[in-house]
Order: structure tokens, then C-alpha cells, then sequence
């Protein structure tokens, strides 16, 4: 897909790239990543670390082809000013399953032309009297299909080059389609999603920590969404699409879960960009009720299972380096400095790699250390979610009165990797919510989506979204080794169960029962004893 930069484009380096060699390797983008500029691409890239935040246009050739490079690999993203952008080309699509939030969606969408889809609501008479009211078209199924089925039923009923679509407990705020529709100027973009706040819901603790810290907030800075970067997906909570690109590449129906990580994940495989705009915001109606949003966060973990199968490979709870791990593992071992040694080696080794760029050893040293970083806040996530009964277990070891040595230290060193990343975002944020309630319900945030993913792996049988993927010297990963780990779990868990269930009928401890797994036999063969043929004399 070869499409040009219109001319008047504005892009700004990203705040996270840095340079070495004299400005002729630049590190950064999404994922991150090592180039090395060519001596054509000097100029206009010296002029965009000179303009700084406010960007500047490439003028000719060389420079739009260095700006389409930048854009394409999130080194760089697009710019624009508060012009004011026509709103004829755009239908915005509202799903909606009840009447409850309907009426103060399309208060906010006056002035645009809008689809109601009915999604099987049981109040049906309320939903049509509030779209008639606000002069909506109205489309409806028999019965509910899931909100990936509604938006292709508005995309299809869409007749404009844009389509929005926005869920019915969404508010947009005044000119938001405004810094959405501008990114469209680029051919290579197919969706661009704005950023959603929650809205205030009174005083209560939850309601309080759903303000600083929503689920679908990605953030305050733009971002290139793309699998293994610093966002790998946007909420289609609310997303504007090019209508030819959802005609092609609908909503998967099958999802009710995850169908917005499967559309964005499609869409980056076929070629296409998929840009997030903090610029631009929508106000979202957060779960006021403690049991429904624990609720919600499980059913959001159980799509892992599903988007595994679709998607290999990009559904691990964490991908660390070999490297990272062993440091890891020395510090619980109590080696510290064995930990700072292999670290200090595998800089070593990285220098080896970036040397032939001109770059100084101090590039090495830090990019490791940012690594080594990243791999813990990783294993922590993962503690807190997917394996959220070993991070419980450590916390529990931690807080005894007399841990044993070794047990104890590898405790406390998990519960660090879990809990300081959460306080340090505390200190960011400072949110109306003292720390320790904070991090507790960050971790029942977390522990809740971590069971949902479980529910959703043994749903479709797999383990991929449980077990990380470890990447070692020589780029090799244990692809094959997992998915045998896979099958054999799979294969040998009926065995276990039943196995169990046996001993604890006889009351006998599983422990001295001793399994051996059946020998496979040719095909036609019987386990039956084999029968001797008498002779007859």
C-alpha cells in the first residue's frame, strides 16, 4: 500500500526518540527499535528536531518520503491546527441495548446525521420514541447479536466516506470530529479513536478511582496503536473508520468480547495505520456498582482465549528477555551482584550489535537497563493478572511471621514487582484515593481480568495466554515448546481429574498413587488378554 503525504502535513517527532552518531541513528518508535538515517533523510529530520513540538511540513520529495517512514514506524505523528472541518461527510453509527444512556448520546451528537441499531433492546418503544426525537434513522434486530453485529449493520446502512461509530453510554465533547477527521488527510490511515474519559460518578471510592484511572483511557498522548507497541489496541467505544475499510474488514460477529482488539489488529494487518487522538474526547458512563464492574473487567479477560486463536503469537502475558529473567532470577537467589553481571554482559552484547552504528557504549547501558526495567514492570503486570494466585501466594509469604530464607525473598521480590509500579503510577497520577486503596483495587482490577482470561483459555483450550513468551541470545523463542506444552496439558488433564476424584473417594492421599500414562496401541489391537488357540493333538 504506496500512498502519498498530501503536501501540507505537519508531523512532530515523538517525545521518546532519541539520537547517537551524530544524529544518524535515531532510537524510538512503536515498537521500539534502532535505525540508521541515510544521509538524505539528514535535513528533514534535523528540521523536526529543531521545530520541536510544533512540527514541520515536508517540502519536497525526499523529505515527505523520510516523513512517511517516520509516521509509518511511530517515530513521528501528524500535527494540526484548530481549523474547523466540514461534518457533511461523516454518519455517525450509535448501537444501543436499552434505553438508559441513548437520549444524552444523541443530545451530544445534534447536528450530525445518525443510526440508531437496536441491538434486541427489551425496550423497544423507548428506544424508537428517542431516536424519532432526535430525528435519528433507526434500524433494528430481532434479537441481540452483540455490538460487532450492530456496527456493521450501521456501517452498511452508512452512506458517507467516514463512519462514526459511538456507543449510546458515550457524550462527545464539542470538536471532537473535528481532530479526528483531520488524520483522514493521510491515505494510510483507516481509524482513528479519541480518547475516552469517564465521566463523574459521585464520591465513592470506586467512583473516585474510576476518575483517575478508567480502563478505557488510553492516555494523554497520541499514539500509533499497533500490536507490540506502546498501545496495541483503542476501545471502539467510540472510533471513526473509513466506511470502504469496515465494508471490507468487518466486525467479527462471534466476538461479544474483544471484537475492537480483532478489528484493530486486522486492520494493521492489512496494511492499514490506526492512530489514537488524545486531542479529541468523549465522555464515557463508568460502572457505578462494584459487583458489575468486577463483572465487566472478568468478561473483558475472556476474549484473551478467542483473540488467541485469531491472532498467534501477540496474546502472551509477557514477553521478557532471556537475559532479564536470569537478572530477575539471581535477585531472588539473593545474587545481586551475579544479576548485575549478567546485565552488564548482555550490554556487552548489545554494544557488539550497535557499535558498527557509531553509537557510544552509554547507548548499550542504557538501552539494557530500560529493558531490564520494562521486563520487570512486565512480570508484575503478569503476577497481578494472569497469575494472580501465585502474586496472592507471595503476598501471603511476605506478609508471615516466619518465612523460611529463600521462599520469603522470592516473596518479597514478586510483591515488589507487583505493588511499586502501581504506586509509582499513584505518584503520577496523585488520584483522590489514598494508596493503599488504591493499589487494592488495582490489584481486584487486575486479579478479575487475570480470571477471565483463565475462563477464556480453557474455553478454547489453550495456554498461550498464561504462559510468557521468553525471547533468547539469537532471537530464538519457544514457539514449538509451547504449543507441545499446549497439547500435553490439554491431553493429560482429563487423567489428572479423574486421577483425583478417585483418590479423594477412597480417601487416599493422591500423592501414593502411582499413574503410568497407557501405551499406545496399533491400531485394531485390543487390550484384551490375547487368547491361545488349543492345539488339537
Amino acid at each position: 500500500m504506496k500512498r502519498r503525504l498530501p503536501w501540507d502535513v505537519r508531523i512532530a517527532l515523538d517525545p521518546d526518540v532519541s539520537f547517537g552518531a551524530a544524529g544518524r541513528v535515531a532510537a524510538g518508535g512503536s515498537p521500539w527499535r534502532v535505525i540508521r538515517l541515510r544521509e538524505p533523510a539528514m535535513p528533514f529530520v534535523s528540521s523536526l528536531r529543531t521545530a520541536g513540538p510544533e512540527g514541520a511540513v515536508p517540502r519536497d520529495g525526499p523529505a515527505r518520503s523520510v516523513a512517511r517512514s517516520l509516521l509509518d514506524r511511530g517515530f513521528a505523528h501528524p500535527v494540526f491546527g484548530g481549523e474547523t472541518q466540514s461534518l457533511a461527510e461523516v454518519d455517525v453509527v450509535v448501537p444501543v441495548l436499552g434505553a438508559g444512556t441513548l437520549a444524552g448520546c444523541l443530545d451530544a451528537l445534534d447536528g450530525l446525521q445518525v443510526i440508531v441499531v437496536d441491538d434486541g433492546s427489551p425496550d423497544r418503544a423507548a428506544v424508537e420514541a428517542i431516536a424519532r426525537g432526535h430525528a435519528a434513522t433507526l434500524a433494528r434486530h430481532g434479537e441481540n447479536r452483540g455490538p460487532a453485529a450492530a456496527r456493521n449493520t450501521g456501517a452498511r446502512m452508512a452512506r458517507t466516506e467516514l463512519v462514526a461509530f459511538v456507543d449510546a453510554d458515550c457524550r462527545p465533547e464539542a470538536g471532537w470530529l473535528d481532530s479526528l477527521r483531520a488524520h483522514f488527510d493521510d491515505p494510510h490511515v483507516a481509524a482513528v479513536a479519541p480518547r475516552v474519559l469517564p465521566a463523574p460518578a459521585g464520591n465513592s471510592l470506586l467512583a473516585r478511582y474510576e476518575t483517575a484511572r478508567s480502563a478505557l483511557d488510553m492516555g494523554s498522548r497520541p499514539e500509533l496503536v499497533t500490536p507490540g507497541g506502546r498501545l496495541s489496541f483503542v476501545p471502539t467505544a467510540t472510533l471513526v473508520v473509513r466506511r470502504s475499510v469496515v465494508l471490507e474488514h468487518p466486525f467479527d460477529e462471534s466476538l461479544r468480547f474483544g471484537e475492537d482488539v480483532d478489528f484493530v489488529w486486522r486492520l494493521r494487518d492489512a496494511g492499514w495505520l490506526v492512530r489514537y487522538e488524545p486531542a479529541a474526547a468523549v465522555v464515557h458512563a463508568p460502572q457505578a456498582a462494584a459487583g458489575r464492574w468486577t463483572g465487566r473487567r472478568l468478561a473483558y479477560g475472556t476474549s484473551a482465549g478467542a483473540l488467541a486463536r485469531r491472532h498467534p503469537g501477540r496474546l502472551a502475558p509477557a514477553r521478557v528477555s532471556g537475559w532479564s529473567l536470569a537478572a530477575i532470577g539471581l535477585v531472588a537467589m539473593g545474587r545481586p551482584a551475579a544479576a548485575a553481571a549478567s546485565t552488564g554482559f548482555a550490554a556487552a552484547r548489545l554494544h557488539g550489535q550497535l557499535a558498527p552504528l557509531g553509537l557510544r557504549p552509554s547507548m548499550a547501558v542504557s538501552t539494557a537497563a530500560r529493558g531490564l526495567s520494562a521486563d520487570a514492570v512486565a512480570l508484575g503486570h503478569s503476577f497481578r493478572r494472569e497469575w494472580w494466585p501465585l502474586g496472592a501466594t507471595a503476598l501471603a509469604v511476605a506478609a508471615s511471621s516466619k518465612p523460611a530464607p529463600a521462599p520469603a525473598r522470592t516473596a518479597r521480590l514478586v510483591v515488589l514487582l507487583m505493588t511499586v509500579p502501581v504506586l509509582l503510577e499513584w505518584i503520577r497520577e496523585l488520584p483522590d484515593v489514598n494508596p493503599v486503596a488504591y493499589a487494592a483495587l488495582r490489584l481486584l482490577e487486575d486479579a478479575a481480568y487475570g480470571t477471565g482470561v483463565a475462563v477464556g483459555s480453557f474455553r478454547e483450550r489453550t495456554l498461550v495466554t498464561l504462559v510468557p513468551e521468553v525471547r533468547f541470545p539469537g532471537g530464538c523463542r519457544p514457539a514449538h515448546g509451547v504449543r507441545h506444552l499446549n497439547s500435553l496439558a490439554f491431553a493429560t488433564a482429563p487423567r489428572l481429574l479423574r486421577l483425583a476424584t478417585v483418590a479423594a473417594s477412597r480417601h487416599v492421599p493422591a500423592a501414593s498413587i502411582r499413574w503410568r500414562p497407557q501405551r499406545r496401541l496399533p491400531r485394531g489391537r485390543s487390550t484384551a488378554p490375547r487368547r491361545t488357540r488349543r492345539e488339537t493333538p
